[in-house]
């Protein structure tokens, strides 16, 4: 059994109607449509047919980083040093906030009106519309008031980790309607659809064009524990004990709108599914960066990122432990300093050999014939490395050498990466708020609704960016008409992932007729109504 698992992982053993455990070959374009299809994906990703070419460009950057890396070792107040034969790079000091800063930011916290979570997704459903995507899977169907009250229901009981019947209690909303309406209305497609309404809302906002330009992205895990049998759920002590758990992983652009998230293995690491859901992105953002954590890096995404035509700036720990590599081209006696820190060699024929296969598996991606994770866990799960994962890791560690050069060489663009990771971050700040519900753990157990679930937190997210950041201009505009001198570089700095002023939690009604009166005893529930 432990056999035969591996070999269907890898594609050694396949069924003919499945899809996941299909022959690794029907996952890529077809050689006769590829001949056809070849030159439009080449437009589509800039990446040139002769392998050549593209070696000749990356060769050509990588002899200018090496120009200035070894100029800022012969500069004795530079942050990069050598040290014990290893290259080391010190720590950057973190910007202080102005004392005007930090006043600016006490001004719009201050202002902005208090909300219950409920008001601020009917407030952003009037702006939006995100609202009317949600279709009965069969009929067609406006939505009345009844309708929208047991979407927003179910929308943000799933945000919360509440269960149906809590929300049901909660709201006076009968169980059964809330769960006929979840299972009609509320399915991956859906979420999807009014997740896109509210980032392209947010997209044209003014404010949100001063915090990025929606071209940079970064992509992060956020573990929650699971309780059941959840397929998904795995054990990992570090997390959650003696228990298990899941990772939810997320998609964020510089602008703070999240663009994606999905539920993954808590034990998977996060690099095998980096690439889904930019190649999924069908929003106003045009993503052509990326950066993530250590975890979310490998030389093969590196590769994949080139190669369809986006950059790969991961911050990666350690980095006087990786090996650098270059081609046999550069003549290293022109860099003393960096010489002994540049001794792999990349093996070009390999890459020459391969090129159009590579080409014909990110065209696969870019065309939709395959998710990147998926393939990614077939090409890794082979006995021996399969021969496209050789070439892909081969060209990455070529890719790789690159970014460490520019990591080194720039503080300006490390800086600009750190901080958007930093915006990851502080949405989980703002996600975990949300999920308060059942000590954060999940009971859900299907996929499917798991990941509904996950979208649904999503929403809810980007829902309250979009408020946030409406209202955060509403403040500068009033500011500014009292006088107050608001810089726009400050308000870079001013993130619309607070939520001290949203309740999320609901209301508690006291009976006022009931105070300092003495009751009898309630009657028991029949446990068969």
């Amino acid at each position: 059994m432990w056999l035969l698992r591996q070999k269907l992982r890898s594609g050694d053993i396949y069924l003919a109607q499945s899809r996941r455990f299909s022959e690794l070959e029907t996952y890529f374009i077809p050689p006769k449509q590829w001949s056809l299809c070849r030159d439009e994906v080449v437009n589509l990703t800039g990446t040139p047919i002769d392998a050549k070419l593209r070696l000749t460009e990356r060769e050509s950057e990588l002899i200018v980083l090496m120009g200035q890396v070894e100029e800022l070792l012969n500069q004795p107040d530079s942050d990069l040093k050598e040290e014990r034969g290893s290259l080391v790079l010190s720590p950057f000091k973190a910007d202080e906030k102005t004392l005007e800063l930090k006043r600016l930011a006490e001004d719009i916290t201050a202002r902005l009106p208090r909300i219950e979570i409920t008001d601020l997704l009917v407030e952003v459903d009037s702006w939006t519309d995100f609202s009317n995507v949600f279709e009965h899977l069969n009929l067609s169907q406006a939505h009345d008031h009844d309708s929208l009250l047991s979407l927003y229901s179910c929308l943000l009981a799933q945000a919360s980790n509440l269960d149906f019947q809590q929300m049901a209690t909660s709201t006076g909303l009968l169980y059964r309607r809330l769960c006929w309406f979840n299972n009609w209305y509320i399915r991956d497609e859906t979420l999807r659809a009014a997740n896109n309404a509210l980032i392209d809302y947010h997209y044209d906002l003014p404010l949100s064009h001063l915090w990025g330009g929606g071209m940079l992205s970064s992509s992060d895990g956020q573990r929650f524990p699971a309780k059941g049998s959840l397929r998904q759920a795995r054990c990992l002590p570090r997390y959650f004990g003696y228990g298990k758990g899941v990772t939810f992983y997320s998609w964020t652009s510089d602008q703070f709108s999240q663009y994606g998230s999905k539920p993954i293995p808590a034990t998977v690491r996060d690099a095998t599914y980096v690439l889904d859901e930019i190649l999924n992105n069908e929003t106003e953002l045009s993503i052509l960066e990326h950066t993530t954590d250590t975890a979310g890096y490998t030389e093969v995404i590196f590769a994949l990122f080139d190669l369809l035509g986006m950059r790969f700036s991961p911050r990666i720990r350690d980095l006087a432990d990786q090996k650098l590599y270059r081609t046999s081209n550069i003549n290293l006696d022109f860099y003393p300093l960096l010489k002994e820190h540049i001794q792999g060699i990349i093996n070009q024929k390999l890459i020459f050999d391969d090129w159009d296969e590579m080409l014909r598996l990110v065209g696969s991606l870019k065309m939709g014939w395959v998710t990147a994770s998926l393939i990614i866990q077939k090409l890794q799960a082979f006995p021996r490395k399969h021969p496209l994962m050789r070439v892909l890791q081969e060209y990455g560690r070529l890719i790789k050498t690159i970014h460490i050069l520019r990591w080194y060489a720039d503080e300006a663009n490390r800086r600009r990466l750190k901080r958007q990771l930093n915006k990851g971050e502080a949405l989980h700040s703002l996600r975990s708020h949300l999920f308060y519900a059942n000590q954060g753990e999940i009971k859900t157990q299907q996929d499917d609704q798991l990941l509904n679930q996950v979208g649904c937190l999503n929403l809810v997210t980007n829902a309250i960016i979009v408020w946030n950041t409406v209202y955060i201009d509403k403040v500068v505009q009033q500011l500014r008409l009292e006088g107050y001198p608001v810089d726009n570089e400050d308000l870079k700095s001013i993130w619309p992932t607070r939520h001290a002023h949203i309740n999320v939690y609901g209301q508690y009604h006291f009976d006022k007729k009931r105070l300092r009166k003495k009751h009898p005893l309630r009657d028991l529930r029949n446990p068969n109504s």
